[in-house]
């Protein structure tokens, strides 16, 4: 337990220094920013939860001492207790068969596609907590991040000058595009960060569960009528749409990784496999837009089963007696 506690004290600081880094305002500083769950998720898979909590509880308490209450609930909503949480799921195991002659029993582990909803669950609780301190209704709420948007880019609101009219423009755009872009990446910031602690604690050979086969996750079939009604409820406007857009969108990028799971599958045996994964991960990241593309391939595994159409028609026909 000791050994546990000092591990989280260490890991604690280090999400702390990470997580402060971003006051520097430098560009550096908004990479390590988006780093400091990294810390706490290598204490949780590579010791224990326990670790893992202790790190996110001092390491919001030494943020707080330096820069208030303010940052204090940021650390824990935005790094401390989803990292805590990701990896406390990560290590659960149940029993599935006895093990023959004394030998322990099987295991099966949370699995993969849980913890990729959840990445996606707990960025979108980030920006819903996030959206009251703006205001209360939609109005309040635009109006709030207008002013924000505006004092940092420091335009002048209602200004009359041409450059002034389309500063204000883009911030209305802004507005409304933000909150569902900052689930989204939220989600792939949780989604990096555990799938790097994942790795690092595997190389160090402290990762008590086998690497997952990631191709094959699945999605719970109620995650789908989730994404469905938060996409309904969207169109109903308010705050209340606003609200679940953000859900939406998070929840739209954990069926990209989703879609990004069946092209590794369905690409098996093809010729040049290499350079069209490579080609397609190079463009998500060069351009962005085209994993709209993986979002619609996951929804549609999560439809129809595609993984599993395509592995029918690729099974050998049957033996002839």
């Amino acid at each position: 337990m000791m050994q546990f506690g000092l591990i989280g004290i260490g890991a604690g600081a280090a999400a702390a220094l990470l997580f402060a880094s971003v006051t520097s305002g430098s560009l550096l500083a908004v990479v390590l920013f988006y780093l400091a769950p990294l810390p706490i998720m290598i204490a949780g898979l590579g010791w224990s939860h326990w670790s893992a909590l202790i790190g996110a509880g001092l390491g919001a308490i030494a943020i707080a001492s330096i820069f208030g209450s303010v940052f204090f609930f940021g650390f824990l909503a935005s790094a401390g207790l989803p990292a805590w949480w990701l990896s406390y799921l990560a290590m659960l195991a149940r029993p599935v068969a006895a093990g023959g002659n004394g030998a322990a029993p099987a295991l099966e582990w949370y699995p993969p596609g849980r913890l990729v909803m959840w990445a996606a669950i707990l960025a979108a609780a980030v920006v819903l907590v996030a959206i009251p301190n703006f205001g209360s209704d939609a109005e309040t709420f635009r109006a709030g991040m207008h002013a924000a948007l505006a004092k940092v880019l420091g335009v002048e609101a209602g200004g009359q000058t041409a450059e002034s009219q389309k500063a204000n423009q883009l911030i209305e755009f802004l507005v409304i595009a933000l909150p569902p872009a900052a689930a989204v990446l939220a989600t792939i910031t949780n989604l990096l960060n555990f799938w790097l602690a994942g790795r690092i604690v595997k190389f160090s050979g402290r990762l008590a569960r086998p690497w997952p086969f990631i191709p094959a996750m699945t999605f719970p079939r109620g995650l789908m009528v989730a994404f469905a009604a938060a996409i309904v409820v969207n169109f109903f406007g308010g705050l209340v749409g606003i609200l679940a857009g953000v859900i939406a969108a998070g929840l739209l990028m954990a069926y990209g990784v989703l879609g990004f799971a069946v092209l590794h599958t369905i690409t098996q045996g093809m010729n040049g496999r290499g350079f069209l994964l490579g080609g397609v991960y190079a463009s998500v990241t060069v351009f962005g837009w085209p994993v709209l593309a993986l979002c619609l391939l996951g929804l549609i595994e999560a439809a129809i089963d595609l993984r599993g159409r395509i592995a029918r028609t690729r099974a050998p026909p049957p033996m002839r007696s």
